[in-house]
């Protein structure tokens, strides 16, 4: 295999060159290949370097030419996720190259033929602890585990373990995280004991991107972040986690950002973190002319540092006087919040439930300071000073865990619930 066979409306027309380390993913395998006895085969490194589509096709090129009728299991953190970033491109090239595939969507199965050949494969996703009863008790031929390291260890050793066919193969896919990540002391670091192929990507192990896409991705990241989606290094989260917040760049006079903001209510969200005795947090947030937002306004109170605790109604209070007839589209609101979020809802205010996954509201939080993409008032003095005090907690590093110190980030959660829910999706979808 020399390329990468591209389709437009099913049509074949241009190839682009494999680079080494794919074409090795296509050929390890083969029966002519000097470790076509290895067990599996492990590819890690940089994002968008061309390892998933080769991997799961790959995987499914192996599995048409060695069984017939046999069962295979492809798996993502979630179905959906394996809908996204495998299956629209693998089946424009499986139909390419003369496999027929028949998509059973209510039970997760594709049906794969080619010739007088047939075999199933199941997708599974692997979110949870409880996801390995989903895949316990089938009889695989091989499996191939894409987002491998966002999975728990009880579903890759479930999903592994279900191999039991005579020639049957891991197929293991990943983007880097901690070092003490159970994946990497487990598998990685195993490889050679568990006779495992290990193939690390770069940016540059993808032929088909350009120089000007490549300096694109390398200026998206930073911090812990750039070390794992773009250098490919398993590396600890140590230190600020918003190492790229200035002060000279991202806050500013509110005199200054007055005159750039959108008077349209369409354009003005508050984000809350909400808390008992913690720190409740609403932010006032308004896009601007200039396609950037603008948090503005801040309201912060702490039962613990008051000494006294407010009720739900109370913060509500508190939020009608604060917006003083400010008209907002939506309030984004930790999803934990279920009591408050039913007394806003009295009041008729419209609510979000924020998105709560913690490391990539952070990664999108720093993507947009890094782009300049969001800034703050200066009048926003807590949101400020969370900023410079937001540290990785080492002690959860050390055990294989992305975390941030819980204290002092009350901000910095609603901060992240704008973020997330809002900007990074280009446009609000309200839901309930």
């Amino acid at each position: 295999m020399t390329g990468r066979m591209k389709t437009f409306n099913g049509s074949r027309f241009r190839f682009d060159p494999f680079s080494k380390k794919q074409r090795q993913i296509f050929t390890w395998w083969n029966r002519k290949s000097p470790v076509h006895d290895a067990n599996g085969i492990i590819a890690d490194g940089a994002i968008r370097s061309g390892k998933t589509l080769c991997m799961s096709l790959s995987f499914v090129m192996w599995a048409m030419e060695n069984f017939d009728g046999e069962n295979f299991a492809m798996c993502g953190k979630t179905i959906g996720s394996f809908r996204r970033n495998v299956m629209s491109s693998l089946w424009r090239t499986l139909k390419g190259r003369g496999y027929r595939y028949e998509y059973h969507r209510t039970d997760s199965l594709i049906i794969i033929s080619r010739g007088s050949r047939s075999n199933s494969f199941y997708i599974f996703g692997g979110k949870d602890e409880s996801s390995q009863d989903l895949i316990q008790g089938i009889t695989l031929a091989g499996v191939f585990l894409d987002e491998v390291a966002l999975m728990p260890e009880s579903f890759v050793n479930q999903a592994t373990s279900r191999c039991s066919v005579d020639g049957s193969k891991w197929w293991f896919n990943c983007n880097p995280d901690g070092p003490y990540h159970w994946f990497k002391k487990e598998w990685l670091d195993k490889a050679q004991e568990k006779k495992l192929i290990h193939l690390h990507f770069t940016l540059d192990d993808n032929l088909s991107l350009t120089e000007t896409i490549k300096d694109r991705y390398e200026h998206l990241y930073t911090g812990v972040f750039y070390k794992r989606y773009i250098l490919g290094l398993w590396c600890m989260a140590e230190g600020m986690i918003y190492d790229m917040f200035d002060e000279d760049r991202h806050v500013k006079p509110i005199a200054d950002i007055a005159p750039k903001l959108i008077d349209n209510q369409k354009n003005r969200f508050v984000s809350c973190d909400y808390g008992t005795q913690n720190a409740t947090v609403f932010l006032l947030w308004n896009k601007g002319m200039d396609g950037r937002w603008y948090c503005i306004r801040e309201y912060y109170y702490s039962g613990r540092d008051k000494g006294k605790q407010k009720t739900d109604s109370e913060y509500a209070d508190d939020l009608l006087k604060w917006l003083d007839g400010t008209k907002i589209r939506a309030m984004i609101v930790d999803p934990a919040a279920a009591s408050f979020i039913a007394e806003l809802r009295k009041r008729s205010v419209q609510v979000m439930k924020g998105s709560n996954d913690v490391l990539d509201g952070i990664r999108t939080v720093g993507t947009l300071l890094n782009h300049d993409r969001i800034l703050f008032a200066d009048t926003c003095t807590n949101t400020i000073q969370e900023f410079g005090s937001y540290v990785w907690d080492e002690k959860a590093a050390a055990n294989g865990e992305d975390r941030p110190v819980k204290k002092a980030d009350h901000a910095m959660d609603a901060v992240r619930y704008m973020c997330y829910t809002v900007i990074s999706r280009g446009r609000a979808k309200l839901k309930g």
